[in-house]
């Protein structure tokens, strides 16, 4: 072991700053980053194992305990910082001066992303060549860390780069702009993001232009307020040179811009040194004309001929903002990363890969990779290493390129064309596999999605990962590092999908999953899930797959106890975990007062069985009315369990109580752990904190036919639903079903189209609804919202007097589940 308070020196070319994610540990250092709810110092030894060798070490967090450690690690080199981010961020800075290259930079409120891909495909004609390219940040990789490890990628083969960069706080751009160090910005525009880390909307302006204080030139829309004035008052004063390209949709500007829609396109007419150009784009949306408009002069000023700029505006599609997760045929799942394919993006995605289904045959369908900037050699072997590393089982190549430099890939297939592995491929062999397609655009891996998506009817539940990530951290923040989390999984997860919310939760290191019956932890522990699992219901059948899948039941009466035990004692010199249920209210399951002495007589003669937590359930915590009630069982929790613990000589059994409403009104309830529920699914059941989460479910179907009906016409079951007027009626894609409940019959449900709420006419059907789209502009193929973001699954169960839970886990299973990661 060797200390260092120098500056770092490392001849590493990764940086890695999640232990989860080693890949390449002969050429990683490791960056150890102390945050709210995890510490990077605490798997030190574990990287070390996997053949890391450099640390980078937080000086504020070494102590004792740590040097003992660090002495068993002889060969590891450990760097001494003030703060790991801001050292990785100065090796970034440092890296970026050796490259003079012009590099476009990029800010706002929303479409970095998007300009960012559209750009890096409108400009490539321009830098790419045999051995050289552009370079670009990885998705949205544009925080305090994915700034520094997008630059950090630079090599001599690029020609040009494009980084985009996000603050979500005063402060932080200071850090940014010297990594990025942009020629050109590009200012997208000014909105809402992010409010709350600025006094005001007008700081907020001024902290995103420091980006730009050495730029060239910048582009922007003036139109949005303050921001035409705040560039030329305070950007011009710290740098008086730059050019400004400030764009108008008003008439009278200088730099005006017209835009003309019908339904797949827009014609642009651009005002631009005193000449007329027009442009056609194939997008109508307002979002994707703004975006597209700051690309357009971004070319115009980069000299292009105007033709040339139309003949490449032609070739932009929509960008996918998000990997998926979808249901694929005979059993497997499928990622979705299809629209386009470099080397940072492939390693995001493997990282991705690795969170799901632990147990599944691993498959890596792949494109030659476009845009990287290495020898060829150079790069395979590289990829090669990557992929070895996150431990694929097959992989399948397709391209000229990556077909000749298959010597690299262990178990690799390889075809020419997209068309050649549909033709020749057996498509029959994915079998329970979990498949990761990464393809660039023109290999058209969309062809490969279709044949292995599972196909089903229009009807989807969409689920956002980071979503529920957020809502995971925003209870954690209340509860604090020192309680423990128990995260409920039953029901399918809340109708959100089991098998992947569990592996999500174990990859952020939850401390147990709760379920309702045995067969659901089963399902778990066969999908690779290996968090400890509390099972609420256990019954005598199937306490041997409680053994067998270390399950851990919970106990409620003397009955299920006495059977448990019997069961057990065939089990020579092996000891069982259970959870103790006290019953402080609910009554409807649980040990009474009157029963603790007797179940500690009972446990005290069973040594081989081992508390392994206590814990009640709260009966109204979600409302206020029953405050008094929630604090006298807690109460009666607390003297309950305490009388357990303390007859039990060596005993310290986790005691839990509070579930998502308790965590929120009784934050001095948490003892050791919590158990989140409905919480974690986006619903604040208080109905005082919503603002704080974020939607995790999207349930979604699609038009299937429209008619025009005139007034007095009836329409569905019964003839329920009389048209009043004459009337334009769609049929969607779901019924009770799918679990569109029949209460939303006849008006009392509504779903949205296009942003115009509709409601259902006649009877909700098994399989289909009909509804009123009268004053809404759609056509057949159209998305209909059941719930979701902008519908509230809260106001949409108060329509028909029942609760967000019942509307969540009746989704039925035969809607296909989206997984989803921004």
């Amino acid at each position: 072991m060797k200390f260092s308070s120098e500056p770092i020196i490392t001849e590493a070319s990764v940086l890695l700053t999640d232990s989860r994610f080693v890949s390449q540990p002969d050429h990683s250092i490791f960056f150890a980053i102390k945050g709210e709810r995890h510490d990077g110092h605490q798997f030190i030894e574990e990287l070390y194992q996997k053949g890391v060798r450099e640390f980078v070490v937080e000086k504020k967090a070494i102590t004792d305990d740590l040097k003992n450690r660090f002495k068993k690690l002889p060969n590891a080199k450990i760097f001494l910082v003030e703060n790991s981010i801001r050292a990785l961020q100065n090796l970034a800075q440092e890296h970026r001066l050796k490259f003079d290259i012009p590099v476009v930079g990029i800010t706002g409120s929303n479409g970095k992303t998007i300009v960012k891909e559209w750009l890096s495909v409108l400009l490539a004609k321009d830098y790419d060549s045999a051995r050289r390219s552009v370079i670009k940040s990885p998705r949205s990789y544009n925080s305090q860390l994915g700034v520094a490890l997008s630059v950090w990628e630079i090599n001599e083969n690029h020609t040009l780069g494009i980084f985009e960069a996000g603050i979500s706080k005063s402060g932080e751009m200071e850090n940014l702009e010297p990594i990025i160090r942009p020629s050109i910005g590009i200012f997208t525009n000014v909105g809402s993001a992010h409010d709350e880390g600025f006094r005001s909307r007008k700081q907020k302006t001024t902290e995103k232009l420091r980006l730009f204080r050495r730029s060239k030139t910048l582009i922007y829309c003036k139109d949005y307020e303050d921001i035409d004035d705040e560039i030329r008052l305070l950007l011009k004063a710290v740098n008086p040179t730059i050019e400004l390209i400030g764009w108008s949709k008003k008439a009278g500007s200088n730099i005006f811009v017209n835009a003309t829609k019908s339904a797949t396109y827009c014609t642009l007419q651009i005002l631009w040194n005193s000449k007329i150009y027009d442009f056609q784009i194939p997008f109508a949306d307002d979002a994707s004309i703004e975006n597209a408009t700051h690309c357009i002069f971004l070319m115009l000023h980069q000299s292009i001929e105007v033709a040339e700029i139309q003949a490449r505006l032609n070739l932009l599609k929509p960008v996918a903002m998000r990997l998926e997760l979808k249901q694929g045929i005979n059993d497997c799942y499928l990622i979705d990363d299809t629209y386009n394919n470099d080397y940072a993006g492939l390693s995001m995605a493997l990282n991705f890969m690795s969170q799901q289904h632990t147990k599944r045959f691993k498959v890596l369908i792949i494109s030659d990779l476009l845009q990287s900037g290495l020898e060829e050699l150079e790069l395979y072997e590289s990829i090669g290493d990557l992929v070895k590393g996150k431990e694929i089982d097959q992989v399948i190549g397709i391209g000229e390129v990556i077909s000749r430099n298959q010597q690299f890939f262990k178990n690799g297939v390889f075809y020419q064309t997209t068309e050649a592995f549909l033709e020749k491929h057996p498509i029959i062999q994915f079998q329970s596999s979990l498949i990761l397609l990464k393809g660039a655009r023109k290999f058209e891996f969309e062809k490969i999605v279709n044949r292995l998506i599972q196909k089903v009817h229009g009807t989807v539940f969409e689920v956002n990962l980071d979503a529920l990530t957020n809502n995971l951290n925003y209870y954690r923040s209340k509860i604090g590092s020192s309680t423990k989390i128990m995260v409920m999984v039953k029901a399918f997860a809340y109708g959100s999908g089991s098998a992947e919310v569990a592996s999500l939760l174990e990859y952020h290191r939850v401390d147990y999953l709760g379920v309702a019956y045995t067969d659901e932890g089963v399902i778990l522990r066969q999908n690779g899930i290996k968090l400890p699992i509390m099972v609420l219901n256990p019954q005598p059948e199937s306490f041997a797959k409680l053994i067998e899948y270390n399950l851990e039941p919970e106990i409620y009466s003397f009955k299920i106890f006495s059977q448990y035990l019997e069961f057990t004692s065939s089990f020579a010199n092996k000891s069982f975990k259970i959870h103790l249920k006290l019953d402080t209210g609910m009554h409807r399951l649980g040990f009474e007062e009157q029963d603790i002495e007797q179940l500690i007589e009972q446990l005290k003669q069973n040594s081989h069985i081992i508390i392994a937590s206590i814990f009640s359930h709260l009966v109204g915590a979600d409302e206020s009315e029953h405050n008094g009630f929630s604090k006298s069982q807690i109460e009666k929790f607390d003297l309950m369990s305490q009388q357990i613990t303390t007859s039990l000589d060596g005993i310290k059994p986790l005691r839990h109580i509070c579930n998502s409403a308790g965590i929120i009104r009784f934050p001095d309830a948490k003892f050791d752990m919590v158990r989140l529920g409905i919480g974690l699914y986006g619903v604040e059941i208080t109905g005082t904190e919503q603002h704080f989460l974020q939607t995790v479910g999207t349930l979604k179907t699609i038009i299937s036919q429209i008619k025009n009906l005139k007034k007095g016409e009836t329409i569905g079951y019964s003839r329920k639903g009389i048209l009043s007027k004459d009337s334009r009626i769609a049929t969607i894609a779901i019924g009770y079903a799918d679990g569109f409940d029949r209460g939303f019959s006849q008006g009392v449900g509504k779903v949205l189209v296009n942003g115009v709420a509709c409601p259902v006419i006649g009877n909700v059907c098994m399989d289909m609804t009909m509804i009123d789209v009268s004053d809404a502009i759609c056509e057949e193929g159209d998305e209909v919202v059941i719930f979701g973001k902008n519908l509230s699954i809260t106001d949409l169960a108060k329509t028909i007097d029942t609760i967000p839970y019942e509307i969540l886990t009746g989704v039925s299973e035969r809607v296909k589940r989206v997984f989803y990661k921004e």
